[in-house]
């Protein structure tokens, strides 16, 4: 009973890693897209989410091939969920787009 606890446990960890993960990916998107100099938004941001998910594999896994797998799980349906409830697209910066030509 313990063992299942554990991987329940490990599974709710993935699943906040990878909302904090995919929740700060949409926050810096956001900020980047409306900054002048986007790359200080997304090099520092992309270090941090890498790092701070990285760490929580390793904490939550101890040396444990399941409670890593769950805890992998539960990251990637985190992504499943944040692709599925993010359907607004951003708006465009320099109004509509056009369309791609037509070869003759």
């Amino acid at each position: 009973m313990t063992e299942m606890l554990t991987l329940a446990l490990a599974l709710t960890a993935g699943l906040l890693l990878g909302a904090v993960f995919f929740g700060g990916l949409w926050w810096t998107v956001r900020k980047g897209l409306a900054s002048k100099q986007p790359a200080l938004w997304f090099l520092p941001s992309l270090l941090l989410r890498v790092s701070t998910a990285l760490a929580g594999f390793y904490w939550v896994g101890h040396g444990h091939g399941e409670r890593l797998a769950a805890c992998l799980l539960g990251f990637v349906i985190a992504r499943f969920l944040a692709t599925r409830l993010n359907v607004a697209p951003l708006p465009c910066r320099h109004g509509v787009a056009k369309e791609a030509g037509h070869a003759p």
